[in-house]
């Protein structure tokens, strides 16, 4: 717990100098891939160096498989900790390129395990499963019973294939690691990125790695990273650009904010001044909305029921969890009003625009309280006419689209949009 509680500490003075950073809780659970040269540190120097922040925790003893983790007592209660926005899960570097029968049995049903124990204690965290690499020269130990993996690219493509296996079938996120290292191995043959067991990544081969991991976590190009580690400048650039072209140049190729809230909608007519909304959104869990007349409605399906005549955007906000998604679109509305006659023909707004004052053309019968609300159904402004007063000041609002509602006695309210003009 001291490399936690020293990285919130860190995070909490970090994130006061950069307001407009993200900051994300990650729980890393592997092995030495992921503990040696410190994975979670270096991604979480590279993202103090854009102005994220990072808090991680890690369980990962060497040579440990998913099937270890999911009776460790120490990975379970991390996973029960809770709060995570992503839990890794690395496997043991050579299982996922055993044969498929062998996979299926001792790799894939450990994946799903884990990721349903980390969705129970960490609703809307996300599972990244760590795609590593092949062994520099192949797996050598395996060769003679199982061809496939004598060679880099054999192994090496058959651990890309099951961890895209894994990601897919558990609506899971991949972190393709081992897609930035055979790109470099291929335009960038001098970066070394294996320690000489030809197994472990080297200095660089962590750098790779975290780039990988930064890209996801934080959605962002890697190539804006300033962290330099101890790596010659001209190999630092190449990796930035390796995890750039393979992994954020096609995040959703990894699954990159394939699950996140999608806000989108369909509307219909029912009446010249009602109107059907139909949610077609996806990933959302909750919604609001906005029709663009100074109403809302956190509805799934709202009808709603325009009072005059115009063009309104309406804007629905998608969420689930903490992320959210906006979709705008403008609906016409063809009749004047759907309140009595004698009240829209008499009750009208002068100037238009408006400038310093709004007036109404005539004074109002009885004591009438009004609002005024942005197109968001936001309250900028409420209070009494008297009979005798006929205008509203506008100097405390600032230039934009408003809607004044007014509230006759017994009557439905009166709506009357309208925008302000700055000097």
């Amino acid at each position: 717990m001291l490399k936690l509680y020293a990285t919130i500490t860190l995070s909490l003075f970090i994130s006061f100098g950069f307001s407009q950073g993200k900051i994300k809780r990650v729980l890393f659970l592997g092995n030495s891939y992921t503990y040696v040269n410190d994975l979670p540190k270096t991604i979480a120097d590279m993202a103090l160096s854009t102005g994220d922040t990072l808090i991680y925790d890690s369980n990962c003893p060497g040579g440990y498989t998913l099937q270890g983790h999911t009776t460790n007592t120490t990975s379970l209660n991390k996973i029960k900790q809770g709060n995570w926005d992503y839990v890794v899960l690395q496997e043991q570097s050579q299982y996922p390129s055993f044969p498929i029968n062998q996979v299926e049995t001792d790799v894939f049903p450990y994946a799903k395990l884990l990721d349903s124990l980390i969705h129970v204690s960490n609703p809307c965290a996300e599972t990244v499963f760590y795609m590593t690499w092949g062994r520099k020269n192949g797996d050598a130990s395996n060769c003679p019973s199982w061809p496939p993996v004598c060679t880099y690219n054999g192994m090496d493509s058959l651990l890309r294939l099951r961890y895209e296996t894994m990601a897919t079938s558990n609506k899971a996120l991949l972190s393709p690691v081992g897609v930035v290292w055979k790109y470099l191995r291929t335009n960038n043959p001098l970066i070394e990125l294996y320690q000489s067991d030809e197994s472990h990544p080297s200095e660089a081969g962590t750098y790779a790695a975290a780039c990988s991991f930064y890209t996801v976590f934080f959605g962002k190009d890697p190539t804006n990273v300033t962290f330099k580690s101890t790596l010659l400048l001209a190999d630092l650039v190449s990796i930035r650009n390796a995890a750039k072209t393979t992994v954020f140049d096609h995040m959703l190729q990894w699954h990159i904010g394939e699950y996140d809230p999608q806000a989108t909608f369909t509307n219909t007519t029912i009446s010249n001044q009602q109107i059907q909304f139909t949610n077609t959104s996806t990933n959302a869990t909750s919604y609001q909305w906005y029709f663009g007349d100074g109403d809302s409605s956190s509805s799934v399906n709202p009808t709603h029921q325009y009072s005059l005549a115009g063009t309104y955007n309406v804007k629905l906000i998608a969420s689930s969890c903490a992320k959210t998604d906006t979709f705008n679109k403008s609906v016409t509305i063809t009749t004047t009003s759907i309140l009595p006659k004698e009240e829209t023909n008499t009750v009208l707004i002068s100037p238009h625009p408006v400038h310093k004052v709004l007036s109404l053309n005539q004074p109002l019968v009885n004591v009438t309280p009004f609002t005024i609300c942005d197109m968001y159904g936001r309250i900028m402004k409420n209070g009494i006419l008297p009979p005798s007063n006929k205008s509203i000041s506008m100097d405390d609002l600032i230039a934009g689209g408003y809607v004044l509602i007014l509230y006759p006695n017994k009557n439905k309210p009166i709506r009357l949009p309208f925008y302000k003009i700055n000097d």
